[in-house]
């Protein structure tokens, strides 16, 4: 008989040791999720500033601390040094030269004319991955200023994003430092199982273009694939049909009609049992083509009740459908679900301070995800040294 599953295991990043030498959004927020996973992470942060989005408020949290750099920087240690100076610099040496995992988001060659570049610290440490996050790389673009804002517009993703026949508009968060985060994580992991078989490090290089451009899917798809540029159309997805905001009595309600089971359905629950089998509605390409007709007949529906009410019965029918929530209401929501969205960090001495976002994956059997509030500034630097003198 097989052994039973054990009701817990180790974190599975608990030994791996990161070298974190990024700030702003992207880089820190890979490290968090190495750190969520339990490995130390050691950021290193300019003496009596720190990272940029340390001053990023309001708001402030009740630690006193901008909200957007404890959004980013759970579970690490902060130490301060000062790069321009020599003996700083070996001590960012000495930690670089411990550690398994380095993430930098300096300017292009910062970290080279630092002694600190991938090509002289793997010479001294060959199984070190060394990952770099710009803005658009290391060619043409090396000189160009990453953020997320632009990198929105000049991608694509604004161009795609807003009303029809409206202003261009960003996502409501750096949705490209998000992404791009994810795939420098991704990155990392596989340069690590790769290590495991050659024993040899790599140079993982992500930029903010092509982590935008990477997540176009079937946008930039209809482009490459069928010189078909795409544009914005609010609400309403390009290829499907109903699956768009539609208006209720009080407020909009999004409705994904993913297949023509779901829209039969909807039908029925509208008072419009029938309409699935007019022509103009009868497939999912005809109701992209008839859309316009196809919203007035549904809003019309709609119309006799709440978007709450709404939500409710079209999902007891197998209609996915959603009132628009705000951030609390979606928290709540999760909590209803029983997705613990949230989890308590604390304090040094094990005092809790504060709520975040936990790391959306979950794992059996489980493991006791570290819980510790994003760090005050050099709040390691004494033991972080003390432990790179004392060596191995």
């Amino acid at each position: 008989m097989p052994l039973p599953a054990p009701a817990s295991q180790h974190r599975p990043l608990e030994g791996l040791i990161v070298a974190d030498f990024s700030r702003i959004l992207a880089g820190p927020l890979a490290t968090m999720t190495l750190a969520d996973l339990g490995a130390r992470v050691i950021k290193v942060e300019r003496p009596g500033a720190g990272d940029d989005t340390r001053s990023w408020g309001p708001p402030f949290s009740e630690a006193g601390q901008a909200t957007y750099f404890e959004s980013v920087n759970r579970n690490k240690e902060s130490l301060e040094l000062d790069l321009a100076d020599p003996a700083d610099r070996e001590v960012a040496r000495a930690l670089a030269l411990r550690a398994d995992v380095l993430v930098e988001n300096f300017k292009v060659g910062g970290l080279d004319k630092l002694g600190l570049g991938y090509e002289e610290l793997s010479a001294a440490h060959p199984g070190l991955v060394y990952a770099s996050i710009s803005g658009f790389g290391d060619r043409e673009g090396a000189s160009l200023a990453g953020y997320d804002f632009v990198v929105q517009a000049l991608g694509g993703l604004m161009d795609v994003t807003g009303e029809a026949g409206g202003e261009a508009m960003k996502s409501g968060v750096a949705l490209v430092d998000v992404l791009t985060a994810k795939d420098a994580t991704i990155a990392i992991l596989a340069a690590l199982r790769a290590r495991e078989s050659t024993g040899r490090g790599s140079h993982v290089k992500v930029n903010l273009l092509s982590s935008l451009q990477g997540a176009l899917v079937n946008q930039g798809q209809a482009y490459l694939g069928a010189g078909v540029l795409p544009t914005r159309k609010g609400n309403v997805h390009p290829s499907i049909a109903p699956y768009q905001s539609l208006r209720c009595a009080d407020a909009p309600l999004a409705v994904a009609c993913g297949n023509d089971g779901q829209f039969k359905r909807l039908c029925a629950e509208l008072g419009l049992a029938g309409l699935e089998a007019d022509e103009r509605f009868a497939t999912n390409p005809a109701r992209v083509r008839h859309r316009e007709e196809l919203e007035v007949l549904l809003e019309g529906g709609l119309a006799s009740d709440t978007a709450a009410c709404w939500q409710e019965r079209l999902t007891a029918v197998g209609v996915p459908a959603g009132k628009v929530a705000t951030i609390a209401e979606g928290v709540e929501y999760a909590r209803e679900l029983g997705l613990e969205p949230e989890l308590v960090v604390h304090d040094d001495a094990g005092a809790p301070v504060g709520r975040q976002f936990r790391h959306p994956a979950t794992w059996v059997p489980a493991f006791e995800a570290p819980a510790a509030a994003p760090p005050a500034l050099g709040a390691h630097s004494d033991a972080v040294r003390a432990w790179l003198e004392a060596g191995a």
